[in-house]
């Protein structure tokens, strides 16, 4: 399956075109979840790459940072056309109505403050809302920053 795009349009896959994402997802839902899997691999690679990069010095960073960037533009790009977009909510304080599974919520009281401490997989929505929930491992939010 081929999603680049020839002359600046989208080319076809399996007879549908990617521009037109609510046809796209009625007609074939197949392809529609195919899109759905290779962001959240690709959002995965992309923080895996990250990681690597920290290992590098300064200069060889800076190239690979300059590529990692790029990919991670094209692929919102990409799924932008396809009509969706990937959440991350790391760092942010947890809500219970937050579009995530907390893969660590049996290690916490319900009374505690928490925070998402790491996303495993991005929460990925379209125009008409959520589309597929994200996981999440959670943190106790230290004391000092409960005032």
């Amino acid at each position: 399956m081929d999603l680049g795009r020839p002359n600046g349009r989208l080319r076809q896959v399996g007879g549908d075109r990617l521009d037109n994402p609510e046809k796209l997802a009625q007609r074939s839902p197949d392809h529609f979840s195919i899109v759905v899997s290779m962001g959240i691999e690709s959002w995965r690679f992309c923080r895996v790459f990250d990681r690597v990069l920290k290992k590098l010095d300064a200069i060889e960073q800076q190239r690979y940072l300059s590529q990692l960037r790029f990919h991670m533009s094209s692929t919102e790009k990409n799924l932008a056309d396809a009509g969706l977009r990937l959440v991350n909510l790391e760092g942010q304080r947890f809500d219970d109505g937050m579009a995530v599974v907390a893969v660590n919520s049996n290690d916490f009281e319900a009374s505690e403050n928490l925070f998402v401490e790491q996303m495993l997989d991005p929460i990925v929505m379209n125009a008409d809302g959520l589309v597929r929930m994200g996981r999440v491992i959670l943190g106790r939010v230290p004391p000092c920053v409960n005032t």
